[in-house]
């Protein structure tokens, strides 16, 4: 327990606890937090005696004084702890902890060595001049995979860098020494629970294959038949009471079911293969992550849904030249023309016969107009469909790669890790301060300087912090996902599609950045990881 003074014409004591790293520290970082306390009705007199009165200290200086008041005698101790811990090698409890942590860090060493063997064959494999038109051709492909594969060889080979800590203790302030404990822990989190995530998913789908591969080839049947061949013929018709023109009608319902008949019979030959590739994803999330394989998931609905892709990109340009052409019809018969350069419409005096022409071409093109619409309404509906379920998974993807899982696990044991403002509690005040504040102070000297003050202007408060819920903990790395979309790409994304203009398929989520790619022989990378975990048992990263 700490004591602050503040001595000026009156003297104020602040009882606070002494900052340890692992169990509490102050911070001045403000959330929406509530009140602790509420306010009197009628403020005493000696608050508006600190408002008039200048401040000696600024709180941020005096906060980090308080952070920092325990450096030395931490140093001290981990000093005294280390000299105690070499006298006492030989005790029972000592060697099986020891033996314990070595144990867990050869395993882990060993288990990330395999995986760095593994990334780094994949990255020499693709280096070969022989393989790089295949590097090439599955880089556009699998343009999803290829990502989160390089994010998962990054956190793989950068994770033991991030633990190694020679002296984490030399930090002098508790909260730096906090935060930079966070961030180290960050990486080797998300990565495990990104394998773990990836472990149930990928024995779940090996244990599970034949009834996988059914619902697939189900599914693909009913959406094939069911949604695409009906559709198609039901838009050639009359759709919902509408009169279509018939002969455009009859031509875009034709190409639509010759474009679903081709890919069907691909998808006959295709249809061996569903079996190994659930076995590839299941193996994906097992090896890398879940990551990895929902990226992948990601490329292979793209790549299995491309005909309806060349159908909607095919009919969307067909619509979107009708509806230009439309609109510059309409802005010949008002005497209007569009000025790119000034981005506006200049009055233009045209001729008769351009009048003529303008009339003979507005006429069908408007007639024509709502057979198009309907076959371009069908179409963008199946495909943002698609590209919904694309960006779902994409962000799941990004969820599971901002989520701060050594703070959450933190937060759920040891909430004062957390603060977020402080806040003083009144213990006493003027005439009530030596009834019953020597209770507050454990040694003789508080008492005593209690004694010798025995003043109107002696003042007794203990300094206590907010802390932060989970949402607000949770709250800054989602926020920082969507960064890239805004209110104006929504409404920018909504007048594309009536105009005409394809919606994007991705959501442009953040994901971690790509970091430089590291060479090292096999076994310095596993005396790294090796001593990384080691460092951090000692630092008693890992314990706290």
């Amino acid at each position: 327990m700490g004591r602050l003074y503040l001595n000026a014409m009156s003297t104020y004591v602040i009882v606070y606890d002494t900052p340890v790293f692992g169990s509490h520290h102050f911070s001045l970082s403000f959330w929406n937090s509530s009140p602790q306390t509420k306010a009197p009705l009628k403020k005493p007199k000696w608050v508006d005696d600190l408002h008039n009165r200048k401040p000696l200290n600024e709180m941020e200086t005096v906060i980090l004084s308080i952070n920092c008041a325990s450096a030395a005698k931490i140093a001290y101790k981990k000093i005294s702890t280390q000299l105690e811990t070499s006298s006492q090698n030989f005790s029972i409890c000592y060697l099986i902890s020891s033996l314990t942590w070595r144990l867990l860090a050869t395993i882990l060493g060993s288990l990330s060595s395999l995986y760095y063997s593994l990334a780094q064959f994949f990255y020499l494999f693709s280096s070969f001049p022989i393989f790089s038109w295949v590097h090439i051709a599955s880089r556009r492909v699998l343009k999803n995979t290829w990502i989160n594969f390089r994010i998962r060889s990054c956190q793989i080979l950068y994770w033991p860098i991030f633990l190694e800590e020679n002296d984490m203790m030399s930090i002098s302030c508790v909260e730096h020494a906090e935060k930079a404990a966070l961030q180290r822990h960050s990486t080797w989190s998300a990565m495990a629970v990104d394998l773990v995530l990836g472990n149930l998913i990928g024995l779940g789908l090996l244990f599970n294959t034949e009834s996988v591969c059914s619902f697939v080839f189900d599914f693909a049947k009913e959406f094939t038949n069911g949604i695409l061949r009906s559709g198609s013929v039901w838009l050639m018709g009359v759709p919902a009471g509408f009169k279509l023109n018939t002969e455009l009608a009859g031509v875009l319902g034709m190409v639509s079911l010759n474009v679903i008949q081709i890919w069907s019979t691909l998808w006959v030959f295709m249809a061996s293969f569903i079996f190994y590739l659930i076995r590839v994803i299941a193996i994906l999330g097992i090896t890398f992550g879940a990551t990895v394989s929902a990226a992948f998931v990601i490329d292979v609905i793209t790549f299995a849904t491309l005909h309806i892709m060349a159908l909607h990109w095919g009919i969307t340009l067909v619509y979107s030249h009708q509806i230009q052409a439309l609109a510059a019809l309409w802005r010949l018969f008002r005497g209007r023309k569009l000025n790119p350069l000034r981005q506006r419409l200049d009055s233009y005096g045209y001729t008769v016969k351009q009048h003529v022409v303008g009339s003979l071409l507005f006429t069908p093109l408007l007639l024509l107009l709502p057979t198009t619409s309907v076959f371009y309404i069908f179409f963008t509906i199946t495909s943002t469909t698609i590209n919904s379920i694309c960006m779902l998974i994409e962000f799941a993807i990004s969820v599971i790669h901002a989520t701060p899982y050594a703070e959450v696990l933190i937060w759920l044991v040891r909430r004062k890790r957390f603060p977020c403002g402080v806040w003083f509690e009144m213990e006493h005040y003027r005439e009530h301060i030596l009834k019953s504040s020597t209770d507050v102070f454990e040694d003789a000297d508080s008492k005593s300087l209690l004694e010798e003050h025995d003043t109107p202007d002696l003042i007794v408060s203990n300094l206590r912090s907010n802390f932060l819920t989970l949402g607000q903990i949770l709250l800054p790395h989602y926020t920082t996902i969507f960064s890239g979309i805004s209110a104006s790409s929504l409404t920018t994304s909504a007048r594309g599609v009536l105009s005409g203009k394809r919606m994007p398929s991705k959501l442009g989520l953040d994901l971690p950045p790509p970091r430089p790619w590291m060479h090292m022989p096999l076994r310095q990378y596993w005396i790294l990881c090796h001593n990384s975990i080691i460092s951090s048992v000692a630092n008693g990263e890992f314990s706290n």
